[in-house]
């Protein structure tokens, strides 16, 4: 059996959900998610606690999808309740980002300026050489993160491009005469 889909998913003080016959809506301060319930699953509300059931764990994909669905429910709550943030560095000489509204321009070292707009539901900030890219979505927060990232990778030798803060980059050694 599931050990992620049996445990349960307190909501924080502020946190709603509303339980239907295929997803779970969860209402908090940050905004409201919809979290798919698949074939065999139910949820239950005992106060301030969520509990996933599944009807039979016979099968290895039923197993999959329960502590799945699990997952993908508590990280909606706590995307309405904190929210998720990552934070992308940009390493490199003359590499630099602007926020302006709801678009990041990024000099990258290409002969372009890079632009990019940012999706609805998602937010960047600029800090010095870092970006800061927040919301209430998981997913769309690591997608927004991960397109960025994709612009100019950090590469092995010097190091240069943009690279999560936490990211170790393997650096090789360069060519021997």
């Amino acid at each position: 059996m599931s050990r992620i889909g049996k445990q349960p998913i307190t909501l924080p003080s502020g946190v709603e959900a509303k339980i239907e016959a295929s997803s779970v809506t969860v209402k908090g301060p940050k905004g409201e998610m919809a979290s798919p319930l698949f074939d065999g699953i139910s949820a239950s509300q005992e106060g301030s606690e969520l509990q996933l059931a599944c009807a039979d764990l016979g099968s290895k994909k039923m197993k999959a999808n329960f502590g799945l669905a699990r997952a993908l429910l508590a990280n909606n709550v706590t995307g309405v309740s904190e929210g998720f943030k990552k934070v992308l560095e940009l390493r490199g000489v003359g590499y630099r980002a602007q926020a302006q509204g709801k678009k990041l321009n990024l000099s990258l070292g290409f002969s372009h300026p890079v632009e990019y707009t940012i999706p609805e539901g998602v937010q960047a900030q600029v800090e010095k050489s870092n970006i800061i890219i927040s919301g209430f979505d998981k997913q769309k927060v690591g997608q927004v993160a991960a397109e960025i990232r994709a612009f100019r990778p950090p590469e092995p030798y010097k190091g240069k491009g943009v690279r999560y803060v936490d990211e170790h980059v393997a650096m090789k050694e360069g060519k021997k005469a």
